[in-house]
């Protein structure tokens, strides 16, 4: 495996395991990601990487591209809804393009990325549990640059990947939840004291105005916080001496 050793001048194992060790220090999911691709860089024999998440709703987030092209090709099947990046995410299964001069099976992406100088295509999805999270693409500007060897360590590099990203995504929940309940506590405080009601009845308030005003309940506490008022059709702000009736 001549990327790994050019690059690190180790043996696989021991490649991997700083790689492992890398991702569990790494904070958040835009570290983890970014430390997949340089990690790809130069375990793999590849010119440019990308990494793509899958998002609520079918939507596609760039999460990570080692240059312009790979986000400009990335784009390109996000909005036309077509090419092998879609493929894999939507079936899972890894996507190979030796040359993506002669490919023909979506005619506008592979004249595009002939154009930017792209020609072997690498897409391979980060699954956990059957779930797939996201997709680790690798390109190069040589047509069939990937032997056996760059395609193991590929497929190695992405289950790392698929369970590091599911991690941080997963921490990075837990935190935004910690964050709301704490929000949500400071506001029906401010509530408690102001209109001397109980946490029951503050709760209530809160939820009522999320209700009415089609917020999320973290949104409407957040703006009672910092501004000790609500913008509602029934306010709660300083010149108000009674809470609204809740539903």
């Amino acid at each position: 495996m001549s990327g790994i050793d050019d690059g690190y001048g180790e043996n696989t194992a021991d490649v991997f395991a700083e790689l492992a060790i890398e991702l569990h220090q790494s904070d958040g999911v835009e570290e983890t990601v970014e430390a997949v691709l340089q990690f790809a860089l130069q375990a793999v024999n590849c010119t440019q990487a990308g990494l793509a998440l899958a998002q609520r709703g079918g939507r596609i987030e760039i999460a990570a591209v080692t240059g312009p092209v790979v986000e400009t090709v990335y784009q390109l099947q996000i909005d036309t809804g077509e090419g092998p990046l879609i493929d894999t995410l939507r079936g899972g299964h890894t996507m190979l393009i030796r040359d993506a001069g002669t490919e023909t099976r979506w005619p506008e992406w592979g004249t595009k990325i002939t154009e930017l100088g792209l020609r072997t295509v690498l897409h391979i999805a980060l699954q956990v549990n059957d779930r797939i999270g996201g997709v680790l693409s690798l390109y190069s500007r040589e047509p069939d640059a990937f032997d056996d060897d760059d395609d193991a360590v590929a497929h190695i590099l992405a289950r790392h990947a698929a369970i590091a990203v599911a991690t941080a995504r997963h921490e990075e929940t837990m935190n935004l939840a910690v964050d709301a309940r704490k929000l949500v506590g400071q506001a029906m405080g401010i509530l408690m004291e102001r209109y001397e009601v109980d946490g029951d009845r503050a709760f209530a308030i809160l939820r009522r105005y999320s209700q009415d005003t089609n917020t999320k309940l973290r949104d409407v506490a957040l703006r009672l916080v910092d501004t000790r008022k609500l913008s509602s059709p029934d306010p709660v702000g300083p010149d108000h001496k009674s809470p609204p009736a809740s539903r």
